[in-house]
């Protein structure tokens, strides 16, 4: 499950802090570890399509609109 082992990472190997988290935005069923519809999707989109995603939410406009730098996982404005 890639996106709770990014998580966990991210949380700093915390794996049920990760788990938790994820279940508060709905992304993980409350009963298991599986997701739901929308954390799979989530999922699917990888760390750049997330990163994306955020950053068109946060701050408007398209996808189009910015640039991933995969070394800090983080967007800028093109």
């Amino acid at each position: 499950m890639k996106l709770l082992d990014r998580l966990t990472e991210q949380v700093g190997g915390d794996r049920e802090l990760a788990k938790n988290i994820l279940r508060k935005r709905g992304h993980m069923h409350s009963n298991s570890e599986e997701l739901t519809s929308e954390g799979k999707y989530r999922e699917d989109l990888g760390a750049e399509g997330r990163a994306l995603d955020r950053r068109v939410k946060r701050s408007g406009g398209t996808v189009r609109d910015y640039t991933y730098d995969y070394q800090t996982n983080r967007t800028k404005k093109k």
